[in-house]
């Protein structure tokens, strides 16, 4: 695991916020000078930690999207079969997320379509394409509570000085 101090938790907190800071105003927010800021900015990114950045479109703005949630079960679970199904999602847009599950459902999916009834046949392609899948549970999403694109780095994270 990648060792983060206070700094560079501050770093990555404000990034999450105002991705499009200036180097400058994010050192002046950390309370570093420029120089050493870029240094531990280009650090994390070499590291991998950050891995890039990215506008966060309000989607409503353009579209009234139908968001799904889909629970999927395999008809088999041997190795081959999840990655089938893992290769298979991959290249469809509208799966814009996919998690695999311990349990009793091997798989979540996150769905974006223009309405319920592209999600069907959507729905049908993945059936018809024999990529391994039993069972599936629809659920549509009827209104956000809760979304953000910040994670609580400081509460997943031990950094020395909270030790």
């Amino acid at each position: 695991m990648i060792r983060l101090d206070e700094l560079d938790l501050k770093i990555l907190k404000t990034l999450q916020r105002e991705g499009r800071i200036t180097k400058v105003k994010l050192a002046e927010a950390v309370n570093l000078s420029p120089s050493p800021c870029w240094e531990r900015l280009k650090r994390l990114e070499d590291l991998g930690v950050i891995s890039g950045y990215h506008a966060h479109i309000n989607l409503e703005k353009l579209v009234k999207p139908t968001l799904v949630l889909t629970e999927v079960t395999l008809r088999h679970h041997q190795h081959d079969d999840f990655q089938i199904f893992e290769k298979a999602v991959q290249d469809i847009p509208e799966i814009v997320e996919c998690y695999g599950l311990g349990g009793g459902v091997d798989y979540m999916l996150k769905v974006l379509c223009h309405d319920v009834d592209a999600y069907q046949r959507l729905i049908d392609r993945l059936l018809v394409s024999d990529i391994g899948i039993d069972r599936y549970f629809t659920y549509i999403v009827t209104k956000k509570v809760k979304t953000t694109a910040i994670t609580p780095i400081e509460n997943l994270v031990e950094s020395p000085e909270r030790k």
